[in-house]
């Protein structure tokens, strides 16, 4: 058979070849690369079994895998976010947490498809997410378990229940309960146990040093507990309310009971102050006892998580959620979204949960019951309350979200709320502490 093809024969074999239906061949590289650039976990053995999953969905799917975990520590994750932003390349798939969604929501490519699928799966998800992964309309990232850490309470069993007459097991239990086991969990309740604990040596680890996030996310819930906002959906103060003064005051009296130190505390301080056995009461995710599990398992054995104080306006559980987005300008759009559909499902978020040992808390209240959290010990049960349940008539909250996140970042960034705390240590009154913020806020909007 001649090898030559006639010009008028190709044009007939170009015809018939259009009619067919179109059929993926797969073969070896067939659906291309894929970049990743996800956050380095503070638990060590969480990397490992992330990648095992993705490179296994990689081979599955013939999809080249490249992935990157980004520390944030001296803010390499960020920095390198701002670079690959600005020269319109890099990664495929990165990882964004609490603000940075917003700040590059015109970059980002719309996830709206992959947030209705799962949302249909595993109901509805909570506010807090929606307020930072929303912007203008439109998922910008979906968000993730990995890296997804609330501020829960950890306190010493032994030392409530000695000092302040207090059984926080009784409120919280390692199984399902009612609201009602933990209706004296109050703000006035964090005061009594604080100056009894207090009296006997043992201070309540809270800081408000102004380059921790910790301190942040505390004062912040604080506020939002007692109705104090800040400012409302215009972006507008509302600092000079009853609501801000009846928090301010609150404040002004748990101070006498906080560490000498607590305006220079920075995110490590509390989790050192609870290890070495100083502290009775911090607010943190269970980051500080895994590390005294190692290092002072005599501490550990009596540690017991649970939500936040109630206050006025609710129990509000502070929270720094992560996010996987993809770029816009990635190169493998539908590979990006495939993949993260397929690690947002039940069967890979429960395993990576384990791996950290369920230091991630996911999106959807649906997943609240994994083994993770009922297995995890000393003691039994200590974490079983560290995500929010339905039965704990809580919900997380993020500092600010009264108004537009393009304004409560820059309350964030300046620490306006523990600097209000700070100030009052320091000795200023509360209506000095109130007209500064006032006109710190007011500036954000000039």
């Amino acid at each position: 058979m001649s090898g030559n093809v006639s010009r008028r024969r190709a044009l007939r074999l170009g015809a018939a070849t259009a009619a067919l239906p179109l059929v993926h061949i797969r073969s070896a590289g067939a659906a291309g690369k894929l970049k990743l650039a996800l956050w380095d976990h503070w638990v060590p053995s969480g990397g490992p079994a992330l990648r095992k999953i993705i490179e296994a969905w990689g081979e599955k799917n013939k999809v080249a895998i490249e992935l990157d975990f980004l520390t944030s520590i001296g803010e390499k994750i960020n920095i390198t976010m701002a670079a690959e932003a600005q020269a319109r390349t890099g990664h495929d798939i990165y990882a964004f947490d609490m603000w940075t969604v917003h700040e590059y929501a015109d970059k980002l490519t719309p996830v709206d498809d992959i947030m209705k699928t799962l949302i249909g799966q595993y109901g509805k998800i909570d506010k807090a997410f929606e307020y930072l992964g929303i912007a203008n309309g439109h998922w910008r990232a979906v968000p993730v378990g990995w890296g997804s850490a609330p501020l829960a309470t950890c306190a010493r069993i032994s030392m409530l229940k000695k000092f302040a007459g207090v059984d926080v097991q009784a409120w919280y239990p390692a199984h399902e309960s009612t609201p009602d086991a933990a209706k004296e969990w109050t703000y006035d309740t964090q005061l009594r146990a604080a100056e009894a604990c207090h009296k006997a040596g043992f201070t309540f680890g809270l800081g408000c040093g102004s380059g921790s996030t910790d301190a942040r996310q505390t004062w912040g819930a604080t506020f939002g507990a007692f109705g104090a906002d800040l400012i409302n959906a215009k972006g507008e103060p509302t600092v000079d309310t009853d609501n801000v003064k009846m928090a301010l005051e609150y404040c002004a009296k748990l101070i006498p009971f906080m560490p000498k130190d607590t305006v220079s505390y920075d995110d490590a301080s509390n989790n050192r102050a609870l290890i070495s056995g100083k502290s009775a009461l911090i607010w943190n995710p269970p980051s500080a006892w895994a590390v005294a599990k190692r290092d002072a398992p005599q501490v550990a054995e009596d540690c017991w998580t649970f939500p936040n104080p109630r206050g006025p306006k609710g129990r509000m559980v502070p929270h720094r959620p992560y996010f996987w987005g993809i770029w816009e300008f990635a190169q493998n759009q539908s590979a990006a979204k495939e993949l993260l559909t397929f690690l947002s499902q039940r069967e890979q978020v429960e395993p990576m949960g384990a791996a950290v040992a369920g230091y991630d808390i996911p999106p959807f209240q649906s997943m609240t019951d994994f083994k993770i959290w009922s297995e995890v010990e000393p003691p039994k049960g200590t974490i079983f309350n560290y995500p929010v349940r339905p039965s704990h008539d809580a919900e997380y909250y993020i500092t600010g979200s009264s108004g537009p996140p393009e304004v409560a970042v820059q309350m964030w960034n300046r620490s306006i709320i523990p600097g209000m705390v700070a100030r009052l240590v320091s000795g200023q009154k509360i209506p000095e502490v109130i007209a500064w913020a006032k006109d710190e806020i007011s500036g954000f909007t000039r």
